[in-house]
């Protein structure tokens, strides 16, 4: 994503196109800023939500009770639906960048996305419904909740596919960059806090080893 992202932002310094190298310039970094700092700030807003779950609602006014906890849901139901709701802002991301790639005809840049978005998303129902342990939700909760965090791919898709433009491509591939670069940083930390650092640092190299491996593959079969 960063290399075809970043791609028109070196065609223009090699053609000295200096106004297309600032526009596309700009628009990498703000993408790629907006794709990672609204989920940090997304996550810093939910670890409030979170402390004043803990507190319990005896602790709170009743005005604040209603404003927390939406029509009466738990703690653990509320927690699961905040993060569901993250979960399909940064996804929607990936459907945009999936989307434009398809419209710019690159059909190999498309499949590589899809394939790794589809791996990485897979693992995502497990953060989602992990505040729910100990409870037993409905069938309907639990498929509003994935509709929540996996919808907004399909939605990214059809609107980054409705027209194709350069500067759209690299806004759309920097905020899924930026998403993502969100995501390998929790993973790791999470990993660190659990001591497994050596592992960290051979699936580092096993999935950019596997990243170039795809990409040689589709190059090979001329995708």
């Amino acid at each position: 994503m960063i290399q075809h992202g970043f791609e028109p932002v070196e065609v223009a310094v090699t053609g000295r196109h200096w106004s297309h190298f600032a526009g596309y310039g700009l628009l990498f970094a703000a993408g790629a800023a907006i794709g990672l700092l609204s989920l940090v700030y997304y996550e810093r807003w939910m670890s409030r939500e979170r402390r004043k779950s803990m507190l319990g609602p005896g602790a709170a006014s009743a005005a604040e009770f209603e404003t927390n906890w939406v029509a009466g849901m738990s703690p653990g139901r509320w927690l699961a639906l905040l993060i569901a709701t993250g979960i399909g802002l940064h996804n929607f991301s990936e459907g945009l960048a999936i989307g434009q790639a398809g419209a710019t005809g690159e059909l190999g840049l498309a499949l590589v996305l899809i394939i790794g978005f589809g791996l990485h998303n897979s693992t995502e129902g497990f953060g989602i419904v992990a505040p729910l342990s100990g409870e037993r939700p409905s069938w309907r909760f639990l498929g509003l909740l994935g509709l929540i965090g996996g919808g907004p791919t399909f939605v990214g898709t059809l609107i980054g596919q409705a027209w194709t433009s350069t500067a759209l491509s690299v806004v759309f591939l920097a905020l899924a960059a930026g998403s993502i670069l969100y995501v390998v940083i929790q993973l790791v930390k999470v990993m660190q806090r659990m001591g497994h650092t050596v592992l960290v640092a051979w699936m580092l190299l096993a999935g950019l080893l596997l990243g170039f491996g795809t990409e040689l593959v589709l190059k090979a079969a001329g995708v």
